[in-house]
């Protein structure tokens, strides 16, 4: 195989990190999007906020990935957050999909972040990517992050959106957050716990995302592993691999008051059933298809 070209933004996130590896680890180059200096031979400059781009970088580039996004669970959501997290998205990515759509010999590929906060949430239904868009912030956010590729696709440029489930890696995200709690035996479901948790490990992101560079796949693409889970089994799973007890459940005030009332109900207290209809349709074969193989995976736990 050629070696390729890549630019990442979002590199240095729990995803794009582990892209960067992955990358380099097959032999491709990577360019790394950067906010703070000058471009280099491994880094394109740009600014979203400002509206500007090194767009010169992108002469050469076979495919561009892009996950760069204010994080949704880093601060509380205050009115001046909710519109970082909107706008670090938008425009961002109108600002990438331009200059894609200008430069003649660039990237012919954009792998465009979204999150299946799209689908917004239910207790019953089963969405695919065919399912029609819901309400709320961070549906309506996932839907505006989506249109910005616009500029893109006129040009040409084949454009997937990735719409990312809770991705499980021990390195961080929500994984990396409940590790500690449960190896201490203070682990336990978060409110009710039938709210549907649909995860993909970290492996399967990056496969299906390298994968995704030359399968012939456009629009919305569900990354999440085939068998999501209730987030009661997902707990009670958890506690098994590690050996430990998950009998504390955690009651809805308590996250509420740390993170507030609208930032606890989207992350923890609600979710949606989504299936990888497009990914396994299209051929991609998931190396972590249950949850209990993926945690024993990657906590290096035996069955």
């Amino acid at each position: 195989m050629s070696t390729r070209t890549i630019a990442i933004t979002g590199a240095s996130g729990l995803i794009g990190s582990a892209l960067t590896r992955h990358f380099e680890a097959n032999g491709d180059r990577v360019l790394k999007f950067t906010r703070t200096g000058r471009s280099s031979t491994s880094t394109i400059a740009w600014n979203p906020a400002d509206g500007t781009i090194d767009a010169a970088q992108l002469s050469g580039v076979d495919a561009v990935i892009h996950m760069a996004g204010a994080g949704i669970g880093d601060k509380r959501w205050s009115n001046e957050y909710k519109k970082e997290i909107l706008d670090s998205r938008v425009k961002g990515t109108s600002l990438l999909a331009q200059a894609i759509a200008e430069t003649s010999d660039g990237p012919k590929v954009l792998l465009s972040g979204s999150a299946i906060g799209i689908y917004g949430e239910s207790l019953t239904t089963e969405f695919t990517e065919q399912s029609p868009i819901g309400h709320g912030f961070l549906a309506d956010v996932c839907a505006q992050w989506e249109a910005a590729t616009e500029s893109a696709s006129r040009a040409g440029i084949r454009v997937a959106h990735v719409r990312t489930g809770i991705v499980l890696s021990p390195a961080g995200g929500a994984l990396g957050k409940l590790l500690p709690l449960f190896k201490l035996g203070a682990g336990g479901k978060m409110g009710s716990g039938k709210q549907w948790q649909s995860w993909i490990s970290i492996d399967d992101e990056v496969a299906a995302i390298d994968y995704l560079l030359t399968a012939n796949v456009t629009g919305a693409v569900n990354l999440t592993a085939p068998n999501p889970v209730t987030q009661a089994e997902f707990t009670k799973v958890l506690a098994k691999v590690l050996h430990r007890p998950s009998f504390l459940p955690v009651p809805s005030f308590g996250p509420k008051l740390l993170l507030g009332s609208e930032l606890a109900e989207a992350l923890l207290f609600t979710g949606q059933k989504v299936m990888p209809e497009i990914l396994q349709k299209s051929g991609y074969t998931f190396t972590h298809s249950t949850l209990e193989a993926a945690l024993r995976s990657l906590l290096n736990k035996p069955s």
